[in-house]
């Protein structure tokens, strides 16, 4: 599991990498507080987690993360073919949803481990608990105005 998850923090290393093409390129549409803060947080918060405590709980966090991040790229896989790939692309909000669902998983299982004294420092399970919070809340901002502030946005223009 150890191993397992440096291949995981190599991929936020590759994510990070990926933000900072984007900043380069000045693809300002594609840079949010939410997307810088998250990639560039990921790759602290991973290394440490290697570091010092790679196995169990972290292997369940990488887990959860790469099932998400698996359909997410292949969103941006099929987005990137063309235009012609749109309507095959209804299902947006729903990996910000998806995203969510993850993060309070994420609540519930170290909320858990807190709670039953699971062999896991418990420094960590608070910061993560912490980082977990702090993300629902910026995605769940994201989620309101990207697609809940779209309907209010557009009966106040009628």
């Amino acid at each position: 599991m150890a191993s397992v998850c440096w291949w995981y923090f190599f991929s936020k290393v590759i994510e990070l990498l990926d933000t900072i093409l984007f900043v380069l390129r000045k693809k300002d549409k594609q840079i949010s507080f939410l997307h810088v803060f998250h990639h560039s947080s990921m790759i602290i918060n991973w290394w440490l987690g290697v570091k010092y405590v790679a196995g169990g709980q972290s292997y369940f966090l990488a887990m959860c993360n790469s099932f998400i991040h698996i359909l997410m790229y292949s969103y941006y896989a099929l987005a990137a073919i063309g235009p012609h790939m749109q309507k095959y692309l209804w299902w947006k909000r729903y990996m910000t949803q998806m995203q969510l669902v993850q993060f309070l998983t994420v609540l519930c299982h170290t909320g858990y481990n807190i709670y039953v004294g699971c062999d896991f420092p418990s420094g960590f399970n608070y910061a993560v608990m912490a980082y977990a919070m702090f993300l629902t809340s910026l995605f769940t901002n994201f989620y309101i105005q990207s697609y809940l502030g779209r309907k209010e946005n557009s009966k106040r223009s009628e």
